[in-house]
């Protein structure tokens, strides 16, 4: 009976976030169909939807509990199931160097993106997830964070538009980039596999160059997506020892591991472990990435109807620069990469 409840007071939201979500795949096959690619995926669209209804149109108290479960355990499942398409077979691939490269340009880009971002007055908890996206892969890093460091919907809608619009930017001004300086389509890939956010942009980014260039700026990108795996370890440690207050210390001498580590964290390591270990067959691989997609998308459509325009207008200007920066000092740490790999 309990349960029947919850799902009424669930069920109207969660519609909302389903009716959000089609309008948002719509716009997205409109856009390929007009333009003929997709600059704007539908996970944004469904963002601005949301935020769009939410600002025009308010929200009844009758969807809250619904939208906000979709933003937050939608959310939480999808970066269960992405852990699927990340494997450690990669390591192989790439080499002990290039990854010892990879993973010294994400620690140290996290760590001065996040300094960039709290100088320009960017609250910690945003100046992290635009440091992380920055860092590793634009959105999807942006929305697996924000439930470890408990984000506000504000500071992960600024967020992401960021990482929409410097996206944009950097997939049309790489291959102009490596036209005029006539770089080696080999360092040219690594290039792009170290600087651009989503993978599909990546692909944007090195096709126009050439093959050898999409190969490699596709397994280099895969590199840093991997990252996001210790990356969500470290500030689930970190935001677990945070909330231990004083009289909880007096008393024991060590967290839980289930409050140090939430669960979703848990299973995107054990889904990573059975994608190398070979446990998933490859015919659930199409529908579980699908599925990954469509509860992202559900979870910013519920994210979306939280947000205060307001607030996301007001720091949009410090989020802008702390990305464009970012991404200029992410572009500095790949090109020194490739002069010393090339030694």
């Amino acid at each position: 009976m309990r349960i029947w409840q919850y799902i009424q007071t669930v069920l109207p939201g969660f519609l909302l976030c389903g009716l959000i979500t089609l309008l948002a795949y719509g716009a997205e096959w409109i856009e390929i169909e007009l333009i003929g690619y997709c600059f704007m995926d539908a996970l944004v669209f469904a963002i601005i939807l949301g935020t769009a209804v939410h600002s025009l149109l308010g929200l009844h108290p009758i969807f809250c509990k619904g939208v906000n479960f979709s933003a937050k355990y939608l959310l939480e499942l999808a970066i269960v199931l992405l852990g699927a398409s990340v494997s450690l077979t990669i390591i192989q691939t790439l080499g002990p160097l290039l990854l010892l490269v990879v993973v010294i340009i994400v620690a140290v880009a996290i760590c001065v993106s996040y300094m960039i971002g709290r100088m320009l007055g960017l609250p910690e908890k945003q100046a992290l997830l635009v440091a992380c996206g920055n860092s590793i892969c634009g959105n999807s890093a942006i929305v697996a964070i924000a439930p470890v460091i408990d984000a506000d919907s504000d500071d992960i809608a600024s967020a992401i538009a960021f990482s929409a619009t410097l996206g944009i930017i950097v997939v049309l001004a790489l291959p102009a980039f490596a036209s005029a300086f006539a770089i080696d389509p080999h360092k040219f890939g690594i290039f792009a596999g170290m600087t651009v956010y989503a993978v599909p942009q990546v692909l944007a980014a090195t096709a126009p160059v050439s093959t050898i260039s999409v190969h490699f700026g596709t397994l280099v990108k895969l590199m840093r997506v991997l990252m996001l795996g210790p990356v969500i370890l470290a500030l689930g440690f970190r935001a677990g020892r945070k909330t231990e207050t004083e009289p909880e210390k007096a008393t024991a001498k060590s967290l839980k591991f289930s409050k140090l580590v939430p669960w979703f964290i848990i299973g995107f390591f054990l889904m990573i472990g059975l994608q190398s270990l070979g446990a998933l067959p490859a015919a659930a691989m199409p529908p579980i990435k699908e599925a990954t997609t469509l509860l992202t998308i559900l979870s910013m459509a519920g994210l979306g109807l939280m947000v205060d325009v307001k607030s996301v207008f007001a720091s949009s200007g410090r989020v802008l620069a702390t990305g464009t920066l970012s991404i200029l000092f992410l572009g500095a740490l790949g090109a020194s990469a490739i002069a010393l790999l090339s030694l």
